[in-house]
C-alpha cells in the first residue's frame, strides 16, 4: 500500500512540476509580449504591469523549488514556503504601492511581513538539517587524531 501511495505521490507531483512549467513559460511569453505597451501606454503603466508580472513568476518559481524538493526529498522545507509567501506579499505590497492604498492596509501587509520575516529567521536558526549537524558534531569521534607542534 505504501508504495502504491509513493508512485502515485510521484506521478501527481509530475503533472504538477509540468504544470508549473507550463504556466512559467506561458507569463514569460506573456510579460515578453506586454512590452508592446511601451508604445500605447505611458511608462509607469507598462513598468508596473511588468514588475507585478515578474513578481509572480518568481513565486511560481519559488512553488516549482519547494515541489522539487519534495519530490527528491520526500519532505517539504518550511524555509521554501515562507519565501514563496514572502515573494507573493511582496508583490502585493507592490501592488499597492502603485494603488497607493490607505494606512489600515499597509499596516496589515507590514504585520504580515514582519511575521513571515520572523518565522524565516527561526526557520533558519532552528533548522532540523542544522539540529543533525549539531548532534553530529557532539558525538565522540573514534578516530584518533594526533598533530605535531
Amino acid at each position: 500500500m505504501t508504495t502504491l501511495w509513493m508512485r502515485g505521490t510521484k506521478v501527481v507531483l509530475s503533472l504538477l512540476i509540468l504544470t508549473l512549467l507550463i504556466a512559467l513559460t506561458g507569463g514569460v511569453v506573456k510579460t515578453f509580449a506586454d512590452l508592446y505597451l511601451l508604445v500605447s501606454q505611458p511608462l509607469e503603466v507598462v513598468f508596473r504591469k511588468i514588475i507585478v508580472n515578474t513578481l509572480l513568476l518568481l513565486a511560481i518559481v519559488e512553488v516549482l523549488k519547494t515541489t522539487v524538493t519534495y519530490f527528491s526529498e520526500g519532505r517539504v522545507k518550511v524555509t521554501f514556503i515562507v519565501d514563496t509567501i514572502l515573494v507573493v506579499m511582496l508583490t502585493e505590497v507592490i501592488s499597492q504601492w502603485f494603488k497607493e492604498a490607505s494606512l489600515e492596509h499597509w499596516l496589515t501587509l507590514g504585520g504580515i511581513l514582519l511575521a513571515l520575516a520572523i518565522l524565516r529567521v527561526i526557520a533558519v536558526r532552528w533548522s532540523p538539517a542544522k539540529c543533525d549537524l549539531a548532534q553530529d558534531d557532539l558525538r565522540p569521534s573514534h578516530s584518533l587524531s594526533i598533530s605535531g607542534t
